[in-house]
């Protein structure tokens, strides 16, 4: 028996998820579990801020394609390339290419310590502090700092321009 590698398969845009659970279903029906391992569709934990709100989420890491660690033989690729959605392997030709373990930890499949911060704030953004001592004032984003969930606008104070550090949540955006 040949050994398992990982393969990328290209699929239509949004189907991702699709593919997965399509491609799990026929693995069971036909008994396949020795030959077709694990199927995976990359996701990747973000923190969204929108409207001074922090919401988990997931984001694909490759929309468009799923990985599936398999044995390649012509029982196998049948399977996946048939599946509903699938428009082919990853690879010149006809010839699916399997992943090297390097390429597997070069695309980021160490666990990640932090999410990724996605906010709807931009450099130059005008927003409204809603807490706080400087509640109702206006101003534009001077800077963003996502580690420590802050911004900083310039505020006229006693007819100067000062720099005022906020964190997001005290913040809307206009």
């Amino acid at each position: 028996m040949s050994e398992a590698n990982w393969y990328v398969v290209h699929t239509y845009s949004g189907y991702e998820n699709k593919v997965k659970i399509d491609l799990i279903k026929t693995i069971e029906n036909r008994n396949l579990q020795d030959q077709i391992l694990e199927v995976s569709v990359p996701m990747l934990a973000v923190t969204e801020l929108k409207d001074g709100l922090e919401k988990q989420a997931d984001k694909k890491m490759f929309p468009g394609y799923v990985l599936v660690k398999m044995v390649m033989n012509q029982d196998t690729w049948y399977v996946v390339r048939n599946t509903r959605g699938v428009t082919g392997f990853v690879g010149p030709g006809s010839e699916p290419t399997p992943l090297s373990e390097e390429e597997m930890m070069n695309m980021g499949f160490q666990e990640l310590s932090e999410p990724e911060m996605v906010i709807d704030l931009e450099v130059g953004d005008m927003i409204t502090v809603i807490a706080g001592a400087l509640k109702d004032t206006v101003g534009a984003i001077r800077t963003i700092n996502k580690s420590k969930k802050t911004i900083t606008i310039n505020v006229d104070m006693l007819g100067r321009e000062t720099p005022v550090e906020l964190n997001f949540n005290e913040v809307k955006k206009m």
